[in-house]
């Protein structure tokens, strides 16, 4: 598989601390791309429980925030989702990158924005303790469930069709990005990869790192589009790897493109 090579790298819903969480596929995307800006689009925790958290949701911690040192001359920008509500400021001390409502930029004379996208769901937002009580629903699920969680990603594949999300939250991005001018608008939130244009304004959901399919979007000269990352055969991780997930042989180098 071909590295990708982008100025911006878009990946949202991890849920570092959930059973389903492909953190260790995640490091192995960043570690392969080549890019200027990485934008993690929210919903990168399961909750505040950091005893959830395992040795590979650690690791991913880790190689943010090597990504995050100045000196590597990467930008990465955290914009919050509804699971990482309460974080910002630890995060920002705990992997050194400031957390965001949302954030704009400029490249190449577009304007984009990314946003998680939970603003955009109704269930969530007028019904949050119905939400709380699915969110802990579903954790109790993920425990007992096999080791490849069939169950629990069948659950929430299920959840987002009920909702309706994949629509409903591009409808409101669609509205959002127009009513500022933007070009092109970037959201989480539904678990579902996703792309759509109305009035001018481009919509791309950035999918999850829970699922059988790892999907992520990026923005090069070309303009913005979705990708998925298909993982190597999995091999046993070295000493040095464990030791260092951002060792020196590990692409992820900066993207040599204009910023636009």
């Amino acid at each position: 598989m071909d590295a990708v090579i982008a100025d911006t790298i878009l990946v949202s819903d991890l849920h570092l601390g959930s059973e389903t969480s492909r953190a260790r596929e995640a490091m192995q995307f960043l570690r392969s791309a080549m890019f200027n800006r990485l934008i993690l689009l929210g919903d990168i925790f399961c909750d505040l429980n950091f005893r959830r958290l395992k040795k590979e949701h650690w690791q991913f911690l880790s190689l943010i925030r090597k990504l995050s040192n100045p000196k590597r001359g990467v930008e990465v920008v955290w914009v919050e989702g509804n699971h990482d509500r309460g974080l910002a400021q630890l995060m920002s001390h705990l992997v050194g990158v400031r957390v965001y409502d949302e954030y704009g930029w400029h490249y190449r004379g577009v304007k984009y924005r990314g946003i998680h996208g939970h603003q955009f769901d109704r269930f969530l937002v007028d019904s949050t303790v119905l939400s709380a009580l699915g969110g802990l629903i579903y954790l109790h699920i993920q425990k007992v469930d096999f080791k490849d969680s069939k169950i629990a990603r069948w659950l929430d594949r299920l959840n987002s069709r009920w909702l309706r999300l994949t629509p409903k939250v591009a409808a409101g991005a669609l509205a959002f990005a127009q009513a500022r001018g933007d070009d092109v608008v970037f959201c989480g939130h539904t678990h579902q990869a996703y792309q759509v244009s109305e009035g001018g304004v481009r919509y791309f959901n950035t999918g999850s790192w829970t699922h059988e399919h790892l999907t992520y979007a990026a923005v090069d000269e070309r303009g913005a589009r979705l990708g998925e990352f298909v993982p190597p055969p999995r091999e046993p991780e070295s000493a040095e790897e464990i030791a260092d997930p951002m060792r020196a042989d590990a692409p992820g180098e900066p993207f040599t493109a204009a910023r636009g």
